[in-house]
């Protein structure tokens, strides 16, 4: 059995980026963990409205994975880059020596949003085989919104080299994702059924599926 961490900088970001896969880790009777980096607060402008629906989406969200545990650290939203990289490492460390995760499952780091390049940072120290041996496997997801609208020059993009069949969890990712209702939108807005959809058929072309997610493999100790 693995124990698998999907380490997300905002709620939405694992289910956009892995839900297939982490629907087929279940299946095959894995443990799934859900890593929440930040929040949204009155301190940055959210009602309590708001902030009351976004933990509501969150509870609802782990009830349909089946999340083994949920941790949220609550950072700031959209202030991680003004946060210590000590503060950071620590706290997703503290997570990682709780869990004890075989898999790890990250935020691409050339994402247009500063909070994903800093919770990828962050992550990858928690990796390191001498501190954290129980991980085995480190995967970079892509996120809708946030790989392809990454247009730093020096990047060399999202280069996928591995692929998960997700065919028959496609229409339960996109169950969940509907949760996330304000997160949502009609085509061609990048957060939407049609494009969620059109990923997971371009990246199943690309790899022999009806319907699959795209990882970089980054490190694996077999």
């Amino acid at each position: 059995m693995n124990k698998v961490l999907v380490v997300a900088p905002h709620p939405d970001d694992e289910t956009l980026g892995c839900g297939g896969t982490l629907l087929k880790h279940l299946e095959n009777g894995d443990e799934i963990h859900w890593l929440i980096v930040t929040h949204i607060n009155e301190e940055n402008g959210f009602s309590k409205e708001r902030i009351n629906c976004r933990e509501e989406e969150i509870e609802k969200t782990s009830l349909l994975y089946q999340f083994t545990t949920v941790h949220q650290l609550k950072f700031p939203t959209t202030q991680l880059d003004s946060i210590p990289m000590y503060k950071l490492v620590g706290e997703i460390g503290k997570i990682f020596q709780k869990i004890q995760p075989t898999i790890c499952l990250v935020p691409y780091r050339g994402d247009a949003h500063s909070d994903h390049a800093a919770v990828f940072d962050a992550t990858i120290s928690c990796t390191k085989w001498f501190r954290y041996p129980s991980v085995n496997r480190v995967l970079v997801y892509e996120t809708l919104s946030e790989t392809d609208f990454g247009v730093n020059p020096d990047n060399n993009g999202f280069s996928p080299n591995v692929f998960v069949d997700i065919s028959t969890f496609l229409n339960k990712k996109i169950e969940i994702m509907n949760v996330f209702a304000s997160e949502m939108g009609e085509f061609p807005f990048p957060r939407s059924e049609k494009a969620i959809k059109s990923l997971a058929y371009l990246r199943g072309a690309a790899s022999g599926f009806d319907a699959a997610e795209a990882f970089m493999l980054i490190r694996e100790r077999l």
